[in-house]
């Protein structure tokens, strides 16, 4: 399994979601889940793979889900370095 770095290089963003769903037992009530993991935009396959698991797995019927997307390392944020020089 690849690093949470190496994600990043690879375009991986974090993408944070929020679920609301209906309680099983009492319907008329909205619960919320908090789901993060990193991510490719604008696809998020991890996104809704989760949200099929949820559909098929879980009881409690979704009503909405709200997601945001962060990408940590932007492509002027990272750059190579091949030597160093030191001066006293």
């Amino acid at each position: 399994m690849p690093s949470e770095t190496e994600l990043m290089l690879k375009g991986y963003g974090l993408t944070t979601a929020e679920m609301f769903y209906h309680m099983p037992d009492y319907p008329h009530v909205l619960n919320t889940f908090v789901w993060q993991d990193y991510d490719l935009a604008p696809d998020h396959d991890k996104l809704l793979n989760f949200i099929s698991f949820w559909r098929k797995e879980l009881e409690g019927p979704l009503h909405s889900v709200r997601f945001v997307h962060r990408k940590m390392i932007s492509p002027g944020e990272w750059r190579h370095v091949t030597g160093e020089f030191t001066y006293h």
